[in-house]
């Protein structure tokens, strides 16, 4: 265990030490297995890869790293892909996977969202990139978008609840992997790609293509894609200012309220990727450059604008069937490295601000070693650096510089021998420094903290029968303050607040447990969970009550230029709720002799609050229901959808409630084969009813409504 004041070694901050760990970590597995690749050789043609790569898909990897079949995972996990999630696509992730079960979006305008678990957002929530880390700016801010964009995914997997055993405590509320086949996996032959163009009419008259490419020769592979899409100011049902801010807060005189378009919320984002891999029949090296591009507007302020850039490297390599080679001590290793130069720059008529970046990189190595007895087993490590400055006269933060290390197990334990019971056991300690540089801001001063973290959790699984079920999980998690929770001081054009850090902040800590249990009988499925979450020094944004200026000065309330001040402090806190989701067949053969009616249900509800005053934690979801009718028959299929989300009363001190919304939705798809091509026409129309709403997870409800009735048109042709 490291002591508080210890500092990683430098080689442990050194990018081509952990590049060369990697390295020589894939090249050594691939040289043990240069023989068995050459007796391969002959038969690859024979063995032909397609449907392996069919059958890893339908593997979740991101809260099991031995790889578990949807149905036999203890965590709660869901997944999106194929033709549901090319359908169901948005601008920004948050919105893409908003809806899902327990997962809400923190809504900053239609530029910029970030999924939100649970409850728990920001920090507490680990974006990954097929597996691996990706540095950006997006948790310290609501109107910084998330650099990742779904038209490129392959597949997206959230686990909801504490993942924080295999990723950190940046993991406590769960973990949404955006996985991709950048870097390809597995064997290639010959050329295969897709891609997909849409258009929206209302909304915010979305124009957007895709496309990618792979090619390769069973040994060699390479991938390339591009994005690029355009939109307009988002169309709304009504006022953009909520009733109440109309009320309360009436506009000058001479200026007139927004109505029927949210303005300044065009958006213009383009990116692409380049990469290759080398491949053999148990694994595969290879390497990605990827870059992302983005200038959009923010409700926030009429005259801003935000132009974003991400320029990412990725290493990955995995070596399988090790146990030959290595006396049956490891089974497989795995490890990727990336390297990150992020920027954006705040522009106000014409003028840069303020300017972010953040360059780091990341690197993490697992080993699966062989059986202990019956046990089962993941070893691993994780090292990452980053650089973090926000320049210019708008800046809350300083510049810092953050190191972490890690090292993390995972154990899985059949306790009968049928496999119808069986224990997860993980745990992790990280060990982080942050260090801020004041760079002459009066504002700030120069510091630096280091903790030492460590989280547990222990899972059960069993199955009572073939169709039924049960899971529990308990789980001790903490989660060292990040750097804006330490050191943030000054004007916060997101929250239109002035935001005080508390640079003696302790860690954060919870317990958690989850129960659930599912069931699936040939066309009927469904599942719940419920959880409970106790924490210690949850660190929350409170209140003060008290208001201070833009340079700082204490004001008065209601004196021009007065922004109420907010600072983190940590209090106690605990999080409850739960989940659902079920499916069941109504009716088949009704017009056709191979139709299906599917009616699908879900619902899930979050209570918060501090233990100390019993106010309500801020940005949490009311209860929401949903039901869908889902119809296919051969190529076609339709469905509707209709989603509740019940009042919101419960709002800590200044926020403000949200009434009830009802949305209705619809999608029709054709799938076509055509010369051996595959082409999905999809037609999806959102809030048909045209109804004002405003989310209660959304920090600017009072000023940014969602978006109002709309039509998207594309097709995706796969070759």
């Amino acid at each position: 265990m490291f002591s508080n004041n210890t500092r990683i070694p430098a080689v442990r901050r050194t990018p081509l030490a952990a590049l060369a760990a990697l390295i020589v970590t894939s090249g050594v597995a691939s040289h043990a297995m240069a023989q068995d690749n050459a007796a391969a050789a002959p038969a690859a043609p024979q063995t032909q890869p397609q449907p392996q790569p069919q059958t890893l898909k339908e593997v979740v990897v991101t809260a099991n790293p031995l790889g578990s079949d949807l149905n036999e995972m203890v965590a709660p996990v869901s997944t999106l892909g194929g033709d549901a999630l090319t359908v169901r696509q948005t601008s920004t992730l948050g919105e893409t996977l908003n809806g899902m079960p327990g997962v809400t979006s923190t809504y900053f305008g239609p530029n910029a969202s970030r999924p939100s678990i649970r409850g728990l957002d920001g920090d507490r929530i680990k974006l990954l990139q097929s597996g691996g880390s990706t540095l950006d700016a997006s948790s310290l801010s609501y109107d910084h978008a998330v650099p990742i964009d779904p038209l490129v995914a392959e597949k997206v997997e959230v686990v909801r609840g504490p993942a924080a055993l295999m990723y950190g405590g940046n993991a406590l509320g769960g973990v949404v992997n955006v996985i991709d086949n950048r870097i390809p996996r597995d064997p290639v032959t010959g050329v295969s790609g897709a891609a997909d163009v849409s258009g929206t009419i209302g909304g915010d008259k979305g124009r957007n293509a895709s496309g990618l490419l792979e090619a390769g020769n069973g040994t060699f592979a390479v991938h390339a894609d591009a994005f690029v899409r355009q939109t307009s100011d988002l169309r709304i049902p009504g006022f953009a200012r909520s009733a109440n801010l109309r009320a309360t807060q009436p506009l000058p005189a001479g200026e007139s309220e927004a109505y029927g378009t949210l303005p300044n919320t065009s958006s213009h984002q383009e990116g692409g990727s380049m990469g290759g891999s080398y491949t053999w029949a148990d694994g595969f090296l290879g390497a990605n450059y990827s870059t992302y591009r983005n200038d959009y507007g923010t409700p926030a302020e009429a005259d801003a604008r935000i132009k974003m850039r991400q320029d990412r490297i990725g290493l990955a390599g995995e070596a399988r069937n090790l146990a030959g080679n290595t006396n049956g001590i490891i089974e497989s290793v795995k490890g990727s490295f990336n390297y990150t130069d992020y920027e954006h720059r705040e522009i106000e008529d014409g003028v840069t601000g303020t300017t972010f970046k953040n360059r780091g990189w990341d690197t993490r190595i697992e080993a699966t070693h062989g059986k202990i007895g019956n046990m089962s087993g993941v070893i691993g490590t994780q090292f990452g650096h980053s650089d973090f400055s926000a320049l210019g006269e708008e800046a809350f933060v300083p510049s810092t510089t953050t190191d972490n290390a890690a090292l993390f197990v995972f154990e899985e334990l059949p306790l009968i021998s049928s496999g119808d019971l069986k224990l997860n056991l993980g745990g992790r300690i990280d060990h982080s420094s942050v260090k801020a540089s004041a760079n002459g801001n009066d504002r700030f001063t120069d510091d630096n903290r280091s903790f030492n973290a460590g989280s547990a959790s222990a899972g059960l699984l069993y199955k009572l029968n073939p169709i039924w079920t049960v899971t529990s999980n308990l789980s001790y998690t903490e989660r060292a303050p990040t750097f804006y929770e330490l050191y943030a001081n000054g004007p916060h054009l997101a929250t239109n607040a002035y935001e005080i850090g508390d640079p003696n902040a302790n860690k954060e800590r919870a317990t958690s447990i989850d129960l659930g249990m599912r069931f699936k009988q040939g066309d009927h499925s469904g599942s719940v969970s419920g959880y409970y979450s106790r924490f210690q020094n949850y660190l929350a944004l409170l209140n003060t009550g008290t208001f201070r200026d833009a340079e700082g000065n204490v004001v008065t309330a209601g004196s021009d230029g007065a922004l109420p001040v907010l600072q983190y402090a940590g209090v106690p806190a605990t999080l409850y709720g739960f989940e659902a989701e079920g499916k069941t067949r109504l009716l088949q053969k009704m017009l056709t002799t191979g139709d299906t009616l599917d009616f699908e249900a879900r619902a899930d509800y979050v209570h918060g609050e501090n233990r100390n005053n019993g106010e309500p934690l801020p940005r949490l979801a009311p209860l929401r229901l949903g039901g869908s009718l889902v119809y296919a028959a051969g190529p076609w299929g339709a469905r509707i959808n209709v989603d509740w989300n019940a009042r919101q009363t419960r709002v800590p001190t200044g926020d403000t409630p949200t009434d009830a919304y009802t949305m209705l939705g619809v999608s029709l798809t054709y799938k076509l084969k055509v010369s051996g091509t595959q082409t999905l026409l999809y037609l999806r129309g959102d809030n048909l009813t045209n109804t004002e709403a405003r989310s209660a997870t959304s920090i600017l409800r009072d000023i940014a409504p969602l978006p109002g009735r709309s039509v998207k048109i594309g097709m995706r042709t796969m070759f």
